[in-house]
């Protein structure tokens, strides 16, 4: 999938949202629970009733390793039934990988190739030979992480270079160009870093942007989209524990829907607003 086709993608849903499965054993209904696959059974219903809305998910992998191998099942069970289902929809791994580049080499194998994974997220911290043996997959991406929604994010990414006013985020964008392309790399920034998007558009104007942060980490998709939007959207926003376990009785899936579609028709109306579709 390539950068135009999650472009129509957005505008046939009239959507650019992302739903994280960061699905939890302790968190989920007791009517899965008894499923043989339980893990794999709450995605599978909250996938059915959300994909109208949604343009990607995104299965945090700490969720299903944590878990041993039955959670790895879980995890193809899930990233199959997308790809079966819902062919159209961009399926993004949350691993957070990022090694020497012999290393690196076996994650993009396992996130590309045994589960055929769009996108995996990578750490850009051990530098280019850590990252560019995910980018050698054709239709595949590399979602680098920039700047993150979380507090510990002002412990090193906004600190500055010696003798420079260049901060460490802005340096990982602006090096990581030279890597790939706006058909294979993303980036990563926090909607609670929502004002920053204008100036990280100075610098990849033209790549989309994973945002989490808006729901329960309280980030503003109105701000989001006002300072990060480009000509073709160009934000895939996500939303995780808002939308799955907004219920926690029988009806989740269908609550889960009804908070789904609350997003897609704010979305749709941001989208109208900058005169996408």
């Amino acid at each position: 999938m390539d950068s135009q086709q999650l472009f129509e993608n957005i505008k046939k849903k009239e959507s650019f949202l992302c739903i994280g499965l960061d699905t939890d054993i302790t968190k989920i209904p007791r009517i899965v629970l008894e499923a043989e696959f339980p893990l794999f059974e709450f995605n599978k219903r909250i996938i059915d009733a959300t994909a109208d809305f949604t343009v990607a998910y995104k299965p945090n992998i700490a969720f299903y390793e944590s878990l041993g191998a039955a959670g790895w099942i879980n995890l193809e069970l899930t990233a199959n039934y997308i790809r079966e289902r819902h062919s159209d929809i961009f399926l993004i791994a949350d691993a957070k990988r990022g090694d020497i580049g012999n290393t690196s080499k076996m994650y993009a194998k396992a996130f590309f190739e045994k589960n055929d994974f769009h996108a995996v997220t990578v750490s850009p911290y051990m530098g280019e030979d850590s990252v560019t043996p995910f980018l050698t997959y054709q239709n595949k991406w590399v979602i680098l992480l920039a700047l993150t929604s979380n507090n510990g994010a002002f412990d090193f990414q906004l600190m500055q270079e010696l003798g420079s006013n260049q901060r460490l985020f802005e340096k990982v964008i602006k090096t990581s160009q030279n890597w790939g392309t706006t058909d294979n790399l993303m980036y990563v920034v926090g909607a609670t870093k929502a004002e920053m998007l204008s100036e990280i558009r100075k610098w990849a104007p033209d790549h989309f942007l994973l945002i989490p942060g808006v729901g329960a980490q309280g980030g503003s998709l109105a701000e989001v989209v006002k300072y990060g939007i480009n000509k073709k959207c160009g934000l895939i926003v996500n939303s995780s524990r808002a939308i799955i376990y907004a219920d926690c009785t029988d009806r989740f899936a269908t609550v889960a829907r009804e908070q789904a579609l609350l997003v897609q028709k704010e979305m749709k109306t941001l989208l109208k607003q900058y005169k996408i579709i």
